[in-house]
């Protein structure tokens, strides 16, 4: 009698298997959360400071990944328009020409930067030579050829200036760099702006000795092996200027006083001029008014298209721009100070908020 009860039990206990199994089988596998894959390019000076933010925030944003490239600003707008990357990273805001083309394309200030004068003086690197914008256009146009030339020993009695060329370093690749440094030259001396203007890219007046870099580490390793050349260089790259125990120039403002690169008069600086900020926030803050105003300050910026390509790509960089400008984010202190920047000023976070929102 047992046996012929269990013959059903062992058909109906393989039945509930199979059943189960098919079951299983149905049942939805759970799907990891996509990844929005961001991609920024362009200014080597803004380059430390995104190697910064990137870490702190995917760290709390696991569904995004950012990844970084320091191609200089000329690169970064380009990619930009082109839509190859989400961010292109420059020192320029978008010329004219580029905003009639490119109606949608937005530029953003995230932070507020500076630029030094450097130069390798050998037994001078310890003194802050001062040099001003008509001299710095004279050498880069050749006018002035030797570190004694009587318009620099003007600007500095009493330092031992050496008879020797000077060798120009200027950047070979698009830059913001070079963008800010031919503007202090342009607006300080008629005759540069004339004659060569100010951009991403100029033309170079033609000077035996000259070297072109790439990037700011290109600038520096040229200036670090080339004993008595001079170049400009973004503040980002100050530590690696002290390391190499290179020399840091004393900049004359519009106000005709020679100032060295501060908190305190990059905060001058703005306070002159960022007020200015027209809605599309693109404005020079080169040169501004003021006896304690460091000369050669700008916006660091996100150049950015209105239109995305998804709402979710659109979303994550609406939310990562957020972050980044604001000063319990991005623009903090623990970031900012890290690389000689300065927080963007609560009139700029606001006009910067107004154009994130446009991003769709």
């Amino acid at each position: 009698m047992s046996k012929l009860r269990t013959r059903p039990l062992v058909r109906l206990t393989a039945l509930a298997a199979v059943v189960l199994a098919g079951l299983c089988a149905l049942a939805p596998v759970p799907v990891q959360a996509r990844t929005t894959h961001l991609i920024e390019t362009g200014s080597t000076l803004l380059y430390p400071l995104f190697n910064l933010w990137v870490p702190t925030y995917t760290a709390t944003h696991p569904g995004i990944r950012i990844t970084t490239e320091a191609t200089g600003s000329g690169t970064g707008i380009a990619q930009a328009v082109a839509g190859l990357v989400q961010f292109g990273a420059s020192d320029a805001y978008l010329s004219p020409t580029l905003q009639r083309l490119h109606p949608g394309l937005l530029n953003i200030p995230l932070a507020i930067s500076s630029q030094m004068v450097n130069y390798n003086l050998p037994g001078l690197n310890r003194r802050s030579l001062r040099l001003s914008g008509p001299v710095l256009a004279a050498i880069y146009a050749g006018r002035i050829r030797d570190w004694n030339a009587p318009a620099i020993r003007a600007l500095n009695p009493g330092l031992p200036l050496p008879h020797h060329r000077i060798l120009p370093i200027h950047r070979s690749d698009g830059s913001g760099d070079t963008f800010i440094f031919t503007q202090y030259l342009s607006f300080s001396t008629p005759v540069w702006m004339n004659a060569t203007g100010y951009g991403t890219t100029v033309s170079w007046p033609a000077i035996r000795g000259e070297i072109g870099a790439t990037g700011n580490p290109g600038m520096v390793q040229a200036l670090a092996t080339n004993p008595y050349a001079i170049a400009y260089i973004g503040v980002s790259y100050r530590s690696a200027i002290l390391k190499d125990h290179l020399g840091q120039a004393q900049l004359e403002n519009r106000a005709g006083r020679f100032v060295p690169l501060t908190g305190s008069t990059v905060a001058a600086a703005v306070a002159a001029r960022a007020p200015h900020t027209p809605p599309d926030q693109s404005i020079s803050l080169v040169f501004a008014p003021g006896a304690n105003a460091y000369p050669i300050i700008n916006y660091e910026y996100v150049i950015v298209k209105e239109h995305q390509p998804s709402r979710r790509m659109a979303l994550a960089i609406r939310r990562f721009l957020e972050w980044a400008i604001a000063p319990t984010g991005g623009n903090a202190p623990s970031f900012l100070n890290r690389v000689g920047f300065a927080p963007l000023p609560a009139q700029a976070i606001r006009q910067s908020r107004r154009q994130i929102v446009k991003i769709h």
